[in-house]
């Protein structure tokens, strides 16, 4: 079994898994720097190393300049 780290759905193939990641909610980047929000796949070449994919913009690095969208809280009083 394989599973999506960021809504643990479950899959069966490898490859199944990766199509969910291109459309899972959850796995969802947020950016700081510039605002845009994307998918994770988006923003990383090996997994390891993610980075805004917005040509003009320079954020990087989950809990440094990027954020998972859930993890992103809006204050309003």
């Amino acid at each position: 079994m394989h599973t999506c780290r960021d809504c643990n759905q479950s899959f069966q193939t490898e490859l199944a898994l990766e199509l969910h990641r291109d459309t899972c909610q959850k796995g969802q980047l947020f950016c700081q720097v510039c605002g845009d929000r994307f998918r994770e796949a988006a923003a990383t070449q090996d997994g390891w190393h993610y980075e805004c994919p917005s040509e003009e913009c320079d954020g990087e690095g989950i809990q440094q300049d990027l954020y998972h969208v859930d993890d992103v809280r809006t204050a309003t009083h």
